[in-house]
């Protein structure tokens, strides 16, 4: 993407942001209101840049074709999940394969598998409307990766698991950026720190830091565990530094 530009109203969400991202686990880390769901849901398709160019997998996603052929690639877990309640998980799973123009013989055991990884195969058959909150959201996992998408989209996918659960989607993070590009917007930096092969780090709207989990990490080397760990730290001093640098920058 280049020169990506979000406006709502008088407010702008993301300012002439340039980023690439290849194949792996790209975490997108920031303060609440940086522009993380913004550019997720640009990337996804459901929401349309002000300017700027946007290309997914050679797609332009300034043409209804283009935005068309890219969705069928695409995995997307959005922060607040809709759901059918009175479907099962299978038909629900299913319904989205069916959305995503998935060839109808392979639906019934892309399903099973998709259920199996994010741990419900034994609730595949309970309405979603049964489930805890935490299991619902692994519903959500589910239905993003039923296409074995080139592109996943999570924003806040952990938010309502338990310690165990994060766990194991961490893992299941490190399995699907072997063979996709796997995008993840959180406030989590644990999640980043375990799972991401790169970080990027938003602040009002723009890149204030793009680099490795261990780089972010040294930045905050030597402080005080009271104080977080180092890749706490690392967050903060590289938001700290943004700052610095747009305020010295907007003073000249």
């Amino acid at each position: 993407m280049s020169g990506l530009t979000v406006r709502h109203r008088r407010a702008t969400a993301l300012d002439g942001v340039d980023l690439d991202f290849g194949p792996g686990v790209h975490g997108l880390l920031g303060p609440n209101g940086a522009g993380k769901t913004s550019l997720i849901r640009v990337l996804a398709t459901v929401a349309a840049a002000t300017e700027g160019r946007v290309e997914i997998l050679g797609g332009d996603l300034g043409g209804h074709r283009e935005r068309a052929a890219v969705r069928r690639e695409l995995g997307y877990l959005p922060q607040d999940f809709g759901y059918y309640p009175g479907f099962t998980v299978r038909e629900f799973v299913a319904y989205v394969a069916w959305l995503k123009e998935m060839p109808a013989p392979l639906v019934p055991e892309a399903v099973e598998r998709a259920v199996a990884r994010v741990g419900l195969g034994d609730r595949i058959d309970a309405k979603v409307k049964t489930l805890s909150g935490g299991m619902i959201r692994r519903v959500g996992i589910a239905q993003a990766v039923v296409n074995d998408p080139r592109v996943l989209l999570f924003d806040e996918p952990t938010a309502g698991l338990d310690p165990e659960q994060r766990v194991e989607f961490r893992a299941l993070l490190r399995e699907l950026g072997t063979s996709a590009t796997v995008i993840v917007s959180t406030h989590l930096v644990e999640d980043v720190a375990a799972a991401c092969t790169q970080v990027t780090l938003i602040e009002a709207g723009r890149v204030a830091y793009r680099g490795t989990p261990a780089s972010l990490a040294a930045l905050g080397a030597g402080g005080d565990d009271a104080d977080g760990n180092a890749f706490e730290r690392g967050y903060t001093a590289a938001l700290r530094g943004h700052r610095v640098a747009t305020t010295t920058g907007a003073a000249r």
